[in-house]
C-alpha cells in the first residue's frame, strides 16, 4: 500500500498548483494562505486531542517544527501564490519549483551526509531534462519578473525545509507535527499580510471549492504523505519526486485551466518518470 504513496503525493501536490490559480481570483494570496493554515492548525489540534496525543512538547522541538512550517507554508506556498497573483502560469511556476530536487541533492550530501550515487545523478539529469521539455522553448514574452522571483523564493523555501525536516529526529506524531507547522505558518503569513496587501476574501463557490480541496486533499493528504516520505526515506530521494510535479501540473492545467499542451510535453513526462524511477530506486 505504501508504495503507492509517492504517486498519490505527486497527483495531490500537482493539483495544488491548479486550484491555487482559482483561489487567487477570489482572494489576495497571503490572506488566503493565512485563512487556510488557521483552519488546518485548528483541525490538527482537534485530531491531537481526539487521539490523546502529547501536544505540549519541548520548546526546542516547537522551534524546529515552526521553522519547517514557515519555510514550507510561508516561503514555499507564499511564493507560489504570489506568483499567481502577478500573472505567472501554474505550469511555469511548477517548473521553477520543480528544480528543487537538484538543490536538495546538492545540499543533502554535505549537510545530511547522505550519499548521492552516480546512477541517482543520472536520474536527476533525466528528470531535469524532462521538466524543461514539458514547458518547451516558447514560454511567452510577457513573463512577470516578480512572479519568477517569488517562485525562486518558493524553490529555496521548499529545498531548505526538506533538509531541515529530515534533521528533526524526535519521534513526534504527524498531527502534532503539522499542528505546530500550521500554527507558525499562520502567524508568519498574517504578519506578511499586514505589511504587504489589503486583506480580501470573496467566499464564492470558486473559492470555497478550491480552498476546501487544498485544506482537505493537500494540507491533510499530500503534506502528511510528504512528511512521512521524508521521515522514512532520504531527503534526496524524496525530493526527486518533485520532478514529476511540473509535467503533471501541465497536464492538469491543460484540462482544467485551458493552458496549452503539446506532444513534446508528453515526451517530457515520460523522460521525467524514467528519471524519477532511476533516482529513487533502492
Amino acid at each position: 500500500m505504501t508504495r503507492f504513496l509517492p504517486l498519490l503525493f505527486i497527483l495531490l501536490w500537482s493539483s495544488a498548483f491548479v486550484s491555487g490559480q482559482f483561489i487567487v481570483q477570489s482572494a489576495s494570496p497571503f490572506t488566503a494562505l493565512s485563512f487556510r493554515f488557521f483552519i488546518v492548525a485548528i483541525c490538527f489540534l482537534l485530531f491531537s486531542f481526539y487521539f490523546k496525543e502529547k501536544i505540549l512538547i519541548n520548546l526546542n522541538l516547537i522551534f524546529q517544527l515552526s521553522i519547517t512550517g514557515i519555510l514550507f507554508h510561508g516561503f514555499y506556498l507564499g511564493g507560489v501564490f504570489y506568483s499567481y497573483s502577478v500573472g505567472l502560469s501554474a505550469t511555469l511556476s511548477a517548473l521553477i519549483v520543480g528544480l528543487q530536487p537538484v538543490l536538495t541533492n546538492i545540499l543533502s550530501g554535505p549537510i545530511l551526509k547522505e550519499r548521492v550515487t552516480k546512477i541517482q545523478w543520472f536520474g536527476i539529469l533525466f528528470g531535469l531534462t524532462g521538466t524543461i521539455l514539458v514547458i518547451g522553448y516558447d514560454i511567452g514574452t510577457t513573463i512577470p519578473i516578480l512572479g519568477v522571483i517569488s517562485s525562486i523564493i518558493a524553490l529555496l523555501g521548499a529545498t531548505i525545509a526538506t533538509i531541515w525536516q529530515k534533521k528533526i529526529t524526535d519521534n513526534i506524531t504527524l498531527s502534532v507535527n503539522n499542528f505546530y507547522q500550521a500554527l507558525a505558518a499562520t502567524i508568519f503569513l498574517l504578519i506578511v499580510t499586514f505589511f504587504s496587501e489589503s486583506p480580501l476574501i470573496t467566499f464564492d463557490n470558486r473559492f470555497i471549492i478550491s480552498m476546501g480541496w487544498q485544506i482537505i486533499m493537500v494540507s491533510f493528504g499530500a503534506y502528511a504523505i510528504l512528511m512521512y516520505l521524508i521521515k522514512t526515506g532520504t531527503a534526496s530521494k524524496t525530493s526527486n519526486l518533485f520532478f514529476l510535479v511540473p509535467p503533471c501540473t501541465a497536464i492538469m492545467s491543460f484540462f482544467v485551466l485551458g493552458e496549452e499542451l503539446f506532444l513534446i510535453d508528453l515526451i517530457g513526462l515520460l523522460i521525467c518518470a524514467f528519471g524519477v524511477f532511476i533516482a529513487t530506486r533502492k
